[in-house]
């Protein structure tokens, strides 16, 4: 005889897996807003001042 699925088992699978790639995915955007604004401020430190 086959074994019974047990669905409720894979749903919550899915979920984790699910709620897991939506964490990285708004980690990745964090990171990627954070050093976006910390590259705008530091291009004009960098950049020598214009000598007149």
């Amino acid at each position: 005889m086959a074994k019974k699925p047990n669905y409720s088992f894979e749903k919550r699978a899915r979920e984790a897996a699910k709620n897991k790639k939506k964490e990285e995915k708004l980690q990745r955007k964090r990171e990627k807003s954070a050093s976006g604004a910390e590259g705008d401020q530091e291009e004009p430190s960098q950049e020598p001042a214009p000598a007149e």
